[in-house]
């Protein structure tokens, strides 16, 4: 899925991914979306030709058996190369949209606060600008990978709705979101 591109419609959008599966089941069962990605973020989208072989996907993503890889290009470099961030997510209170938030761990256990986990690795860096990392969700939350990264201190290129203005590199990088969902397994 390219970068724009929304899986699912919903209030003004009418261009998404779920709205071309109509084209390939012209005669037989219309293919269904296993998962989702957020508009802005590219890559690998698992898309089921019958009933059947979605409801096992499903349940190897409800279950967490899928594994999921990302790549992200962020700002600084992490001081640790390989490290898991552990940090609950809850919604941001009177945001416009939705947006979320990363609580205290001692937080966990009140109402709306759901366990966030995210293992990252280094890939390769640009001096200390900026850094290409492997992300891979361990849970599913609303836009975990983009909170967990900017709550460390290095947010994802183009993401001013968590990283701010810092999320911006000068010069000739582009300003669209530098996420991709790389592999699933």
């Amino acid at each position: 899925k390219p970068p724009g591109l929304a899986t699912q419609g919903g209030s003004g959008t009418h261009e998404h991914v779920d709205g071309l599966l109509d084209a390939f089941a012209p005669e037989g069962p219309r293919p269904r979306l296993v998962h989702r990605l957020d508009k802005d973020t590219s890559g690998v989208l698992l898309i089921a030709r019958t009933p059947g072989s979605a409801a096992f996907f499903s349940r190897r993503f409800s279950g967490r058996s899928a594994k999921k890889i990302y790549w992200a290009l962020i700002v600084g470099v992490p001081s640790i190369d390989d490290g898991m961030i552990e940090l609950p997510l809850a919604k941001q209170p009177g945001s416009g949209g939705e947006k979320m938030m990363a609580m205290d761990p001692a937080d966990a256990d009140k109402e709306g606060v759901q366990t966030a986990r995210t293992r990252y690795r280094v890939i390769d860096r640009a001096g200390n600008r900026a850094a290409w990392v492997e992300l891979q969700p361990l849970t599913g939350r609303t836009h975990q990978l983009r909170v967990h990264m900017a709550a460390i201190g290095h947010p994802i290129v183009g993401d001013g709705k968590y990283g701010g203005k810092e999320a911006f590199l000068s010069g000739t990088i582009s300003r669209k979101l530098h996420l991709h969902a790389r592999r699933l397994m």
